[in-house]
């Protein structure tokens, strides 16, 4: 019998490699990193860029005779080479692959083997420094990662700190970063199923709102909605931005902070002011206050909490149904003084009404969702096997936004998320991906699913 994983990767067409068009990049002052970010700025540039699924040197067909990737992810978030100082004695690393777009992407890419790779989009600035250990690193992963070349600039590099316990780090840019936008989208990586964004309130509006008119103008025929994963920058979540906050919940689909992040909009620490630990309780309030903030409109929160995992809350009401055909328009409702006029007929307005053979008004049922409350675990519970810390939460993100395009549901899409996490912070940088002909490529000598399956198995009992 397929797994739900096996069958999800049946939805996800392969596809061969495209040529992407030089893109227009425009910068300007948000924050972002691998969990942890600051604020810098650098020059708009026009870099040379190519993409890359399966090998960057397939170029014996044009573009028009290749098959376009179907995209099932794409993520907003910087291409950033890291530097990691722990605390001592445990020794520091230099240069390695990083960042959020990074971190999302490995999520993602996990729960995609070859040739299913290629629906995994990203894009990477390539600097003059640019390290090539990392690009054979990339190469090998076979995704739709747009490679944008440009020597007159250094890679962003990016500098993280840790100090006391692994939970409190520090971030800052060592270059001058290099930011995204929608126009720098392919038409390929446009029209992702899913959209991982990592910015600020006010930035998340304007992406989704700049994303949103370029699908359409685009694909006007074929426009879909993406599904759009928001992971806050922890530098604006303030008291100061929870009205902007809960302004961009309602354009969303999943909002992804993780308990800091979370207890920083509500003006608290988050933590058991007994113990001084994570307080689940405050954790499970905010989120309440949070969908009780916007009780007419459909959303999940996802926060993700370290060794306890992560919590999902979800609002309910009325089920929606998505239009089934592209572009479906319904017809508008003139209502100029409301739906009631100075002259109807309220008698017959009433008597209109269905009525069933007792004489009772008889209406359609409507199915409602009664939302979801959840806490579901961290895979690793012994704490030995986690490494590093660094892009777990990012690692997350890419594991559900695939789920989620996929068509899994929000619960079993925090479950890929939690996976895809373990593989992250199991050692320094990037997890090992290893291949043996026809045999199921594994991670960490470890294949995917068979992880998947026995954390489902796990949390099940």
């Amino acid at each position: 019998m397929a797994t739900d994983y096996e069958v999800a990767l049946r939805c996800a067409p392969a596809a061969e490699d495209s040529e992407a068009s030089n893109q227009k990049q425009v910068q300007d002052g948000d924050i972002e990193g691998t969990n942890g970010r600051n604020q810098a700025d650098s020059q708009a540039q026009t870099p040379r860029s190519k993409t890359i699924a399966k090998s960057e040197d397939d170029n014996h067909s044009t573009s028009d005779e290749k098959q376009r990737p179907q995209i099932d992810f794409v993520t907003m978030g910087m291409f950033i080479i890291d530097d990691i100082d722990y605390v001592p004695p445990k020794p520091s690393v230099k240069g390695i692959l990083g960042g959020a777009g990074s971190y999302s992407a490995l999520g993602a890419r996990l729960f995609s083997p070859s040739p299913v790779s290629s629906s995994i989009g990203w894009i990477v600035d390539k600097g003059s420094d640019f390290p090539p250990s990392v690009a054979d690193l990339i190469q090998s992963w076979e995704t739709s990662a747009v490679i944008r070349e440009d020597m007159s600039r250094s890679t962003t590099r990016g500098w993280n700190g840790y100090e006391g316990t692994s939970e409190k780090r520090s971030f800052k840019y060592l270059t001058p970063k290099k930011r995204l936008t929608a126009d720098d989208l392919t038409p390929e990586l446009l029209q992702a199923r899913s959209i991982h964004l990592i910015c600020s309130p006010l930035r998340c509006q304007q992406l989704v709102a700049d994303i949103t008119a370029r699908r359409k103008e685009v694909a006007p025929d074929t426009y879909t909605k993406a599904i759009f994963i928001w992971e806050p920058v922890p530098d604006l979540c303030t008291p100061d931005e929870l009205l902007n906050c809960t302004n961009t919940l309602p354009l969303v689909d999943v909002c992804s902070p993780n308990h800091t992040e979370l207890a920083g909009f509500m003006g608290d620490d988050g933590l058991d002011p007994e113990t001084g630990e994570i307080s689940t309780v405050a954790v499970e309030r905010a989120c309440e206050q949070l969908l009780g903030s916007m009780p007419l409109q459909s959303f999940s929160l996802v926060v993700r909490v370290g060794d306890k995992g992560c919590y999902i809350a979800k609002n309910g009401g009325r089920k929606r149904s998505r239009a089934q055909g592209p572009n479906k328009k319904q017809r508008k409702k003139h209502f100029p003084r409301g739906g009631l006029q100075p002259d109807t007929d309220m008698e017959a307005l009433f008597a209109g009404l269905l009525q069933d053979e007792d004489g009772f008004v008889s209406r359609e049922e409507i199915e409602l969702d009664p939302g979801i409350e959840r806490w579901i675990p961290a895979y690793h519970q012994d704490a030995s096997k986690v490494v590093d810390p660094t892009g777990g939460g990012n690692t997350f993100l890419g594991g559900l936004a695939v789920a989620l395009a996929r068509g899994q549901s929000i619960e079993d899409a925090a479950i890929w998320g939690s996976v895809a996490a373990s593989f992250a912070i199991e050692q320094v940088g990037m997890p090992t991906l290893e291949k043996n002909g026809t045999d199921p490529e594994t991670w960490n000598t470890v294949v995917v699913n068979e992880r998947l399956e026995e954390f489902k198995t796990r949390i099940s009992s």
